[in-house]
């Protein structure tokens, strides 16, 4: 995409950033809302398999209205980031999502495997978002640290489910609706992404992608091998992964939640329900400092102040206590006040009389 900042697609939204590939910020302009604007390529539409005289304009704008069908029927709920619709410019299909301030989850994780009770506080906020949606019979799909924005304060925001449709109905588009050559496209829009190649669809398959972010968030990796879709899709299938035991408190859950069997794995409610008590009775982080910067990596600055978090109450880290900064709290004084003054005149009368022992002793 060559654009830069100022230029408007859709005659509504206004690029704020340079775009990295087919990813760009902007504000759109009626609303004076911060958007994030994802595009997928529809010049491949042309390929043999399609009507001739099925022109590009007209396909693109048949998986606008699929993406438009899905938006509008996704519930509102605090931990999930609304869609904004989608359009077709300059040969692209762009979809259109809030974006407030915040960085995204993949951000984070890049900076190193995450303490196993923030993940759970992550996760905790992902499950309520996806049971809101499995609620509302919408499956997400796209369960991935690159759909998940973490907020100012620490909260996580499940995006991407119109990217996610967009991709699949892409794939579909291309390679129609099932065999080989629906999985060759769909692994080249995809890629060697685990959690978004569940052996089920529907909610059991974003619960077990929600599985699969869970160990790859504690571990700093994928608990499946990645190096290509078919080695990927292959082990999935054969159930050849990592033990879930790396992932500490986490690890019952995250095996159930990785079970070939949907009829095992937890619901979204069930998964929230169990990440609420494993919270509830959480020690102190381990190690507070890099709890924290955990917590604030960003971009353009914290998220949140960087000091050692007090205790894990509730699915959501304590805030400081008074006076708290960032060289941390204020340790009391070792003498009290009220004591100065008698010791200091202890002092004067013990060295006086040792005073007077020392002249008697040399004065014989």
């Amino acid at each position: 995409m060559r654009a830069g900042p100022g230029q408007v697609l859709a005659g509504r939204y206004r690029l704020t950033d340079h775009p990295e590939a087919v990813r760009a910020l902007a504000v759109d302009e009626r609303t004076g809302a911060a958007v994030l604007l994802r595009g997928l390529e529809l010049s491949a539409l042309l390929t043999s398999g399609h009507d001739p005289d099925d022109p590009v304009p007209e396909q693109g704008e048949r998986l606008v209205r699929r993406v438009a069908a899905v938006g509008s029927a996704a519930p509102t709920h605090p931990r999930l980031l609304q869609g904004a619709g989608a359009f077709v410019e300059g040969g692209l299909l762009w979809t259109v999502e809030e974006h407030p301030a915040g960085a995204s989850l993949a951000a984070l994780a890049a900076a190193g495997p995450v303490p196993p009770y923030r993940a759970a506080e992550l996760a905790a906020d992902l499950a309520g978002a996806l049971r809101a949606l499995h609620e509302a019979g919408i499956v997400h799909g796209n369960v991935t640290t690159d759909a998940v924005l973490v907020c100012e304060d620490g909260a996580a925001l499940l995006g991407g489910l119109l990217p996610g449709v967009a991709e699949e109905a892409l794939a579909e588009e291309l390679g129609g609706p099932g065999g080989r050559r629906r999985y060759d496209v769909r692994a080249t829009l995809v890629g060697p992404v685990a959690e978004r190649w569940p052996l089920d669809g529907g909610p059991a398959g974003d619960c077990w992608a929600l599985g699969v972010l869970l160990q790859r968030l504690v571990t700093g990796r994928s608990p499946f091998p990645d190096g290509g879709v078919p080695e990927l899709v292959t082990a999935v299938r054969d159930g050849r992964r990592e033990p879930a035991v790396v992932c500490g408190p986490l690890a019952p859950l995250v095996e159930r939640l990785l079970q070939p069997d949907p009829g095992i794995r937890p619901t979204a409610e069930q998964v929230q329900r169990e990440l609420a008590a494993l919270l509830a009775g959480a020690p102190e982080p381990v190690d507070g400092e890099r709890a924290g910067r955990v917590l604030a990596l960003r971009p353009d600055g914290p998220l949140v102040p960087l000091v050692p978090r007090q205790r894990w109450r509730g699915g959501r880290s304590a805030e400081p206590a008074e006076g708290v900064g960032e060289a941390g709290p204020a340790r009391p004084p070792r003498i009290p006040p009220a004591m100065l003054g008698p010791l200091l005149v202890g002092g004067i009368l013990v060295l006086l009389v040792l005073g007077v022992a020392a002249v008697v002793l040399f004065a014989g």
